[in-house]
């Protein structure tokens, strides 16, 4: 086969199957073959990526989810999967790996140690996360999605922004439409399960705005399918018009219509609203070992971009209060979605490639 080739590691959440999606597709249209290597919950999350990449599925576990037993096959499991890449990259050696995360990553970055194929990881969050913490010492460049990422001691990395799907970069400095008279669109999402604090907060909080601001809103709402009727029915009691969905194909375009989002702020979401340049109200997820979330939303907090509410401060009035300081004040809001737009990174997939072409030239020295 001609073209040189990429093998991307990648674990099963879109935050780290996004970024891999848009480095996938930059490097297949510079000639280069790209192999992904994921789990099977990982391969859920591959219909997106082009029909060029070859997906393979190796052994993973994860010490995050399961009961005893399931722990303590995790270590058997990983190293069977080590084993198979090692003996892939035996067969053919590929160019460069690069890691994103996730347990899911750890057979093709071990073997990629092992087999001294040049290497590198991509950190989305500002907290490297457990698997890039266990390679970061032993690679040869660490790009990092969200400045002044946390890192281990020793590690220099660069920042090149997360890179984005291209439906998203289709959009970027979308208009934004503001003013007394315009209509309201909020879009609520949860990241890729939802989240049921959203459900049970925002309906309440938005129908406790003021009538001028409810008779212009029309709310896109994200929810888990347990939850779909009865935020529903309470958006339908309160006259709201919404729709309410447990999934958006086209959020790239819900997004670009959006006057406000109230959203996680999971590092891919947290990009797209940058590059989108629209104001948002986040609420970090609280279960997030390392707060990482609360660390990816704090440059466009700190721009003056977007609001920030501890999940254990979440309620509705406060969040209405938050809605309703933004929505009443357009002038306010404008400058929150152009402070949004500064802190994107548009070119954050060129920075990655370019990344990735210089290491795949690095002699092993690790």
């Amino acid at each position: 086969m001609s073209g040189r080739l990429l093998v991307i590691a990648a674990g099963g959440t879109g935050g780290h199957m996004f970024p891999a999606q848009a480095l996938a597709e930059a490097m297949l249209a510079k000639g280069w073959r790209v192999r992904l290597t994921t789990d099977k919950r990982g391969a859920r999350y591959t219909s997106g990526f082009p029909a060029a990449v070859e997906v393979v599925t190796l052994r993973s576990g994860t010490l995050a989810r399961g009961g005893l037993v399931a722990k303590v096959l995790v270590p058997l499991q990983l190293i069977g999967g080590i084993l198979a890449a090692l003996l892939g990259f035996l067969r053919e050696r590929p160019d460069v790996v690069v890691g994103f995360g996730g347990y899911p990553a750890i057979p093709a970055m071990g073997a990629a140690f092992l087999a001294r194929v040049p290497r590198m990881l991509h950190e989305q969050n500002g907290v490297l996360g457990r698997v890039n913490q266990l390679f970061a010492r032993h690679v040869h460049a660490v790009a990092c999605g969200t400045a002044d990422t946390k890192l281990p001691k020793g590690v220099i990395s660069e920042h090149t922004g997360n890179p984005v799907r291209e439906a998203i970069l289709t959009r970027a400095a979308a208009p934004y439409e503001t003013g007394n008279d315009c209509p309201i669109t909020i879009l609520v999402v949860g990241g890729s399960q939802g989240a049921r604090i959203l459900s049970d907060v925002v309906p309440e909080a938005i129908s406790n705005l003021s009538r001028e601001l409810r008779e212009r809103v029309h709310v896109v709402q994200q929810a888990r399918p347990e939850d779909v009727a009865r935020v529903s029915e309470h958006y339908v009691g309160t006259g709201i018009q919404a729709e309410v969905q447990t999934f958006y194909a086209d959020i790239p375009d819900r997004l670009a219509q959006a006057q406000v989002v109230v959203c996680r702020s999971g590092a891919s979401t947290v990009a797209d609203v940058a590059i989108v340049g629209r104001p948002a109200i986040f609420v970090p997820l609280a279960a997030a070992i390392r707060d990482e979330q609360t660390a990816n939303a704090r440059a466009l907090v700190e721009a003056g971009a977007a609001k920030l509410i501890p999940e254990e401060k979440l309620d509705p009035a406060t969040l209405t209060a938050q809605l309703a300081e933004i929505l009443s004040n357009p002038e306010q809001a404008s400058n929150m979605a152009k402070a949004a737009l500064q802190c994107g990174v548009p070119d954050a997939t060129e920075r990655l490639v370019s990344m990735v072409e210089r290491v795949a030239g690095t002699k092993d020295s690790k």
